[in-house]
């Protein structure tokens, strides 16, 4: 099992190393192909490592910021990614950063699947760096536990790289049901895929993860135990 466990005594510390892994990540993708591409998931765990990363002065105009996964709401409302990046990350320096959401026009994920598909083909390849986060209930993107078209994105060969989902709703997803996520083969297209968790809950759930085999009914084991990729895990208190 290809998984790195980088444990801090407290979040400052796991928030400038996770900076600092991931600009030397995006500047080493610059430096070998003349552009970057930097995946990046929504929530409260990692704003702090997108406000400090947008401070550093990187050549941003050449690293491509996209998401991991997106509620199917429109910028603006409540609960979307694409606003939560742009106000947190392209900031300051990344302000310059090319960025690419996943809702477009249409009226469903599932509608909308086959156009964000073609803007997601156009990235570079492989990605340098994957930001992943985990929910209590062993969700990481918008693969939640026993969604519809769960199987579909957790297929390692699918060819596919944007996956429309449709979650049981639970308190961890609210009423945002309908999204669109990254497919594992996609993930697993990152160079460095960094899961980023906090708390001694988590903490129990990653290890819970870890000790089972059933990715639908926790589908981060997907991620943990593919075996393909290393898996640099990030956690404090």
């Amino acid at each position: 099992m290809m998984v790195e466990e980088k444990f801090y005594s407290d979040r400052e510390r796991l928030v400038q190393a996770l900076t600092h892994d991931c600009a030397c990540a995006l500047q080493k993708g610059i430096k070998e192909h003349g552009q970057a591409s930097f995946l990046v998931s929504g929530g409260s765990t990692p704003e702090p490592v997108y406000r400090e990363l947008s401070k550093r002065p990187l050549p941003w105009q050449q690293i491509n910021v996209a998401l991991v996964d997106e509620r199917w709401v429109e910028p603006g409302a409540s609960g979307s990614n694409q606003t939560f990046i742009e106000k947190s990350l392209l900031q300051n320096y990344a302000a310059e950063a090319p960025f690419l959401g996943m809702k477009n026009a249409h009226a469903t994920a599932a509608a909308g699947q086959a156009d964000c598909e073609r803007a997601y083909a156009e990235l570079l390849r492989p990605f340098d760096v994957c930001v992943l986060g985990m929910g209590n209930d062993g969700h990481t993107a918008s693969l939640f536990p026993h969604a519809e078209g769960l199987e579909a994105a957790l297929d390692p060969k699918s060819p596919q790289l944007c996956r429309a989902i449709t979650a049981q709703q639970s308190e961890v997803t609210g009423s945002h049901t309908e999204r669109m996520t990254l497919s594992l083969s996609a993930i697993l297209q990152a160079r460095d895929i960094k899961l980023l968790i906090t708390g001694e809950e988590k903490l129990r759930v990653y290890r819970e993860a870890l000790l089972g085999s059933d990715e639908l009914a926790m589908p981060v084991r997907s991620i943990l135990k593919q075996g393909l990729n290393s898996v640099s895990v990030y956690w404090a208190p």
